[in-house]
């Protein structure tokens, strides 16, 4: 089954002979680093092999929030909201965009003190994030029969268009400046003197002394080809939309066996975060160690299992020349087959909870590949072992919601400007110099 349908998107045709700075993928990453590039007078390329948006970027559940948050992505979730607040004005379309709130629904005293201790977490930040009984949780589900003993409350969280996102940010990174190249996949980079100095493109060489690689679920095998070890691995969530339905909550909101939003053409997309899978890949054994925290940490919420991603990447081991067509070019876009059991589950579970949803048609159901790493926070950094390239990826199922800001820290990082938040959290080397493996505790 195909992904969602994205709102049309205007690109350039000509590869230019040279830029600033090359960007590598057309997500929510990519193309705010394109913005704000663009913004800053930097001659400035995206180049991505499918289309734009058309992976985890469409595909996630349009959620934007600060709550829950680990303690190292606050801060940038902060500035994150703060973005999105102007950014429609910004770009000139429509993003979806509205802070309608999000409620994590507590149904046991265990959620309650989980969402106690993410509080006093919290609590620096200012944040107006609260604890809420029965009667108010009840009041913000409209339609809802069932009674919960609470909820994790943030009245300025909010939601936002996974599909309309993307075309929008670049169309405002376009009107700014910004070249976008779509069916233009990177192949690998050219170095000079230990500098980057151009990218090898299917379609041609552009000359550049800095690349962004904003690949998502590709970012591993990218840095493969460049001998960097990027602990990262993808995880399979599958979503469904419905039809418009009337009276329901206006926001988003999450149990242990649904999470709903209320989409801006009146709908709902509803999936269920507790059921995740992850192919086996040669990856998967290379990077054991790293991943058994996180493993330990997750219980069942994420499952082990065999799909068509496990064949597929048997045959990306091998290097392939720069001067031939490689994984980046057999597979445009990943699209993997959701679960369409585990959705239609959640849709019952929530139709149980809110009868509204009883006679919601399923429109669509689709899944996405999140890029994880270690600790499930992104890495977006520099790197000392490539002079010129910058990462942002790995953004494990945030990158959405936080992507606007995730794309002004690489911007920064890029034009050694001053960050927007601090990015030592996000340092590529935290998974090389010794530190700890840092999980956040369960919200």
């Amino acid at each position: 089954m195909p992904g969602p349908i994205l709102d049309h998107s205007e690109t350039d045709q000509t590869l230019p002979e040279k830029a600033d700075v090359v960007i590598i993928g057309g997500g929510i990453i990519g193309v705010s680093t394109a913005l704000f590039l663009a913004e800053s007078g930097v001659d400035v390329v995206l180049c991505e092999k499918g289309v734009l948006g058309g992976e985890q970027s469409s595909r996630n559940w349009g959620w934007v929030r600060v709550m829950g948050r680990d303690r190292r992505e606050i801060p940038l979730a902060i500035e994150a909201l703060k973005i999105w607040d102007g950014l429609d004005a910004r770009v000139g379309g429509e993003t979806g965009f509205r802070r309608s709130g999000i409620l994590y629904i507590s149904e046991t005293e265990t959620d309650i003190a989980n969402r106690d201790a993410w509080l006093k977490l919290a609590k620096a930040h200012g944040l107006d994030t609260r604890q809420i009984g029965t009667d108010e949780t009840a009041a913000l589900m409209p339609g809802a029969v069932q009674r919960y003993k609470g909820a994790l409350y943030t009245p300025s969280d909010a939601r936002a268009e996974p599909q309309k996102a993307v075309p929008a940010i670049s169309a405002g990174a376009r009107r700014a400046g910004a070249r976008i190249l779509t069916g233009c996949a990177v192949r690998g980079i050219e170095k000079s003197a230990g500098r980057i100095s151009a990218v090898i493109t299917e379609k041609g060489r552009i000359e550049t002394s800095a690349v962004v690689l904003a690949g998502g679920a590709w970012s591993r095998l990218f840095c493969k080809g460049l001998d960097i070890r990027l602990p990262q691995l993808k995880v399979r969530n599958s979503v469904l939309r419905t039809s418009p339905v009337s009276g329901g909550p206006d926001g988003a909101g999450a149990t242990a066996t649904f999470a709903y939003r209320k989409r801006l053409d009146g709908g709902y997309t509803i999936a269920n975060g507790g059921i995740n899978m992850h192919a086996l890949v040669p990856d998967s054994f290379a990077f054991f160690r790293d991943f058994q925290p996180a493993r330990k940490a997750e219980g069942d919420a994420v499952q082990l299992g065999l799909s068509a991603q496990s064949w597929n990447e048997l045959f990306e081991i091998p290097a392939v020349s720069l001067e031939r067509p490689g994984a980046f070019e057999k597979h445009r876009i990943l699209d993997p087959k959701p679960d369409a059991k585990s959705t239609l589950k959640a849709l019952a579970a929530a139709a149980e909870a809110m009868p509204l949803l009883r006679n919601a048609k399923v429109e669509q159901i689709w899944a996405g590949l999140i890029d994880v790493t270690p600790d499930a926070v992104p890495v977006i950094s520099t790197l000392e072992a490539v002079p010129g390239l910058t990462i942002a990826t790995g953004f494990s199922g945030h990158g959405f919601g936080i992507g606007p800001a995730a794309g002004h820290l690489a911007a920064d990082l890029v034009m050694g400007a001053t960050p927007i938040v601090d990015p030592g959290p996000f340092r590529f080397s935290r998974f090389s110099d010794g530190t700890p493996i840092e999980i956040a505790p369960p919200v």
